[in-house]
């Protein structure tokens, strides 16, 4: 674990060093968020963080390369050629879309092609994480590689609607997936060094780095170039840890760990992808496009509570390590123990989100809006 704990710092410190420049560069290309009905920050704001949080996650994974204990996993470099170009890739589709705001369709073309590269490079969704059950012939395995990581993009774009959240969720829910890798190999393998480990260490370093920029009120927004990379950087480690690991003897105490690579990655995306679903039930229900703009995300409606920015923020973190933390724990603990816990915190987390209704509840102001937006849901 120190050696995961090492690369984590390292991503966290090149991201949080990287983070200016990329404030610098948003501002000498025009990379800035005007001031719309939707959004919550009050001034326009330069974006393009994801730039800071690639250069943490890239030369973490090529620094790490050096560490013997991590020899194994740069044995076989085709998954990580996969992860770090199709990160690449997603990086720069959203460095384009922050400068020129891209339509939605060469945006979901350009999310689809480094899916297909991730997939092409061998990390593929081959194996669901029951009983060992196979998915089917090479083009569903490529097909469900792909969806996945489209959905984990957008979805994280959804919830990006405040300061420091999406980093901050993804950072609470990475640090308990990577426990849970971490737990699993070391479990079931005499050399326990890990592919998906290493990358959500990277992933949750390059969060933590960027959060002291992002966090209310922030200097910087991560934009789509940070979003869609939490996304598939976070899928490419569960594409991982769900296909190609077998989980059965991950721990005895658990009744049922043979579902938990599959039930971590949606417990830790559980409110992007709940945020994702509602919001389009809504929309298309009411006739709009999917991609028409509201302010009936879930920041929005715990803003209409009566929450404050920073409390807002801080709920959804909650939430989120509930949640995630929660189904995690089932590698440790008895189910029933675990539903103890899960419902004490899930208690908690409704106290304080609900606290608001004991004062006087405001709400968000209505949107009066005719235009589409042009790409997959994003707050920025």
């Amino acid at each position: 674990m120190r050696v995961y704990l090492l690369v984590l710092l390292m991503a966290a410190a090149i991201a949080y060093l990287a983070t200016p420049l990329a404030r610098w560069c948003a501002l000498r290309w025009g990379a800035i968020t005007a001031v719309r009905d939707r959004d919550v920050h009050a001034i326009p704001t330069p974006r393009l963080g994801g730039m800071a949080m690639f250069a943490g996650i890239a030369l973490a994974i090529l620094m790490a390369s050096r560490l013997p204990f991590l020899s194994a996993v740069y044995d076989n470099p085709k998954p990580l050629v996969g992860i770090v170009g199709g990160a690449a890739l997603v990086c720069a589709l959203g460095v384009a879309d922050d400068i020129w705001d891209l339509d939605w369709l060469t945006k979901l073309m350009g999310q689809v092609l480094a899916a297909g590269f991730l997939a092409w490079q061998g990390v593929l969704l081959y194996q669901l994480p029951i009983g060992g059950v196979t998915v089917g012939s090479t083009r569903m395995w490529t097909f469900l590689t792909i969806l996945t990581v489209v959905i984990a993009m957008n979805a994280v774009n959804f919830v990006d609607g405040l300061d420091g959240l999406a980093a901050g969720v993804l950072a609470i829910g990475g640090t308990a997936f990577l426990l849970y890798s971490y737990l699993l190999t070391k479990n079931t393998s005499s050399d326990y060094a890990s592919l998906a480990t290493l990358v959500l260490a990277v992933l949750v370093g390059a969060c933590v780095g960027f959060l002291p920029h992002n966090v209310y009120p922030a200097r910087i927004f991560m934009g789509d170039s940070g979003a869609m990379l939490l996304g598939f950087v976070f899928s490419a480690a569960a594409v991982v840890v769900t296909g190609q690991i077998d989980p059965e003897s991950v721990s005895e105490r658990a009744s049922f760990p043979a579902f938990l690579p599959m039930l971590l990655p949606f417990a830790v995306l559980l409110l992007p992808l709940l945020d994702m679903a509602l919001a389009l039930v809504r929309r298309v229900g009411a006739g709009k496009s999917p991609f028409h703009p509201d302010r009936m995300h879930l920041h929005h409606r715990l803003l209409g509570l009566g929450h404050s920015h920073r409390r807002a923020v801080v709920i959804m973190y909650v939430w989120t390590a509930v949640v995630a933390f929660g189904v995690a724990a089932l590698v440790l603990f008895s189910t029933t123990i675990v539903v103890w816990l899960l419902a004490a915190g899930v208690v908690l987390a409704l106290l304080a989100t609900l606290g608001p209704l004991r004062g006087r509840r405001r709400r968000p102001p209505p949107v009066e809006s005719t235009k589409t937006e042009k790409t997959p849901e994003t707050a920025r």
